[in-house]
């Protein structure tokens, strides 16, 4: 996927044609491109495995094979100068993109079995533990969001034989005004929004993780963070982040489905826009109280024996 996303970043600076209103060459470039930070996020995980690694490993060979036929077809497709989602324009067009949708099921499927093998798992770490949980269960729902995007639009089924099945565009065409980079729909819904945001919960939960670990270890010289050094405080600020990047998600796969623009919501979205923050500050405020008066509990250590006391005697006790 490294050298995929150099080739197609060649094809950006070399190539103009344009397909369904963007660079021909976008499409593998970003793919390529979420396709590493997808697969360095599940390597990272199958190495918390105590348990079931020999699985891991294969369900993790599986998503990157499924991975690598999926940049075969769409650079295929590229190179050919067609579109390759949806497109049954010609029985060879139809034929890669069941291929597409075969591997994608499979990859899937692979990431399922990745995320069951860690809701199993004993992670040491209580907070890890449930941000790598949650964060791949998001990331599967997020995935699964492409699977709504083979649906045939009104206009595709009003015709006969249409060339083009399915759109990532919801009450628009595809290819219309778009942002800039992303390609995300201007003037209506786009599922790719919540597809994106979604399946890169698998980045940004552990890296809140990370950072509140970071800013946890900085605590004696910054007193602001000292709660932090408490386990049980990063658990409950892990469990808000999760629960609010799972709200966001939702609400922005609901914007879409009804045929709304990412920076064009109507006052429904912004409700449950302020709703998810007004919540999510009241979590993170509560998460940051003491969970003592005196403030973080220490790790506990065991009681030094005392003199009347035998080795015997303590190890019974």
């Amino acid at each position: 996927m490294g050298a995929l996303a150099l080739v197609s970043a060649v094809g950006l600076a070399v190539d103009d044609r344009i397909l369904v209103g963007a660079p021909i060459w976008a499409k593998p470039f970003k793919f390529s491109v979420s396709f590493v930070a997808y697969a360095l996020s599940l390597a990272w995980m199958l190495s918390l495995l105590p348990r079931g690694r020999r699985t891991g490993w294969w369900a993790g060979t599986v998503v990157a094979v499924a991975s690598a036929v999926e940049m075969v077809l769409i650079t295929l497709q590229v190179v050919r100068g067609t579109q390759s989602h949806f497109n049954q324009a010609t029985p060879f067009d139809n034929a890669v993109f069941q291929i597409m949708g075969g591997t994608v099921v499979v990859l899937w499927l692979g990431a399922l079995v990745i995320a069951l093998l860690l809701l199993r798992a004993r992670i040491l770490d209580r907070a890890t533990a449930r941000v790598v949980r949650l964060s791949s269960l998001i990331a599967l729902a997020g995935a699964a969001v492409g699977f709504l995007m083979v649906r045939p639009t009104p206009e595709q089924l009003a015709s006969d034989d249409p060339p083009i099945v399915g759109a990532h565009s919801v009450g628009v065409p595809d290819g219309g005004p778009s942002m800039p980079v992303t390609g995300w729909a201007t003037t209506g819904g786009d599922l790719r929004v919540a597809h994106f945001f979604g399946m890169h919960a698998l980045q940004l939960l552990p890296l809140v993780l990370l950072a509140l670990t970071a800013l946890a270890a900085r605590s004696p010289r910054l007193t602001r963070f000292a709660r932090l050094a408490d386990e049980r405080v990063r658990l409950r600020l892990a469990l808000t982040a999760s629960a609010v990047y799972a709200a966001v998600f939702v609400l922005l796969t609901w914007q879409a489905l009804r045929g709304q623009a990412l920076l064009a919501p109507d006052g429904a979205t912004l409700a449950g826009a302020g709703a998810i923050a007004l919540l999510g500050a009241a979590a993170t405020a509560l998460s940051l109280r003491r969970t003592s008066p005196g403030g973080p509990s220490p790790s506990p250590t065991p009681p030094s024996p005392t003199p009347s006391t035998t080795p015997t005697e303590e190890f019974s006790a």
